[in-house]
């Protein structure tokens, strides 16, 4: 199979280019939240990591904040979406 034929498959699969089931279900809520609510969790994550690594529990520490990147993330998900989701083009 060679890669003309991978991208025909590819672009007859969803010609209209929509959003599926779950896809469209998880924007219609994300687009909801605030986006600085992901901003301040993020904030929040690596304030109680501090405190964690101070405390000397350094494996909590990590755990907490590690998560601050994922909250960053969602944060720029949800900015899309409001931008350049569905929701924009709807009447």
């Amino acid at each position: 199979m060679d890669a003309n034929e991978l991208k025909r498959k590819a672009d007859s699969m969803n010609p209209q280019k929509e959003e599926g089931p779950v896809a469209a279900a998880i924007e219609e809520y994300t687009a909801r939240i605030p986006s600085d609510v992901y901003l301040w969790a993020a904030l929040g994550s690596m304030a109680v990591s501090a405190t964690l690594k101070v405390l000397r529990k350094d494996e909590e520490a990590l755990f907490v904040g590690q998560w601050a990147p994922s909250f960053l993330l969602l944060g720029v998900y949800n900015k899309l979406v409001k931008q350049l989701g569905k929701d924009k083009y709807r009447s």
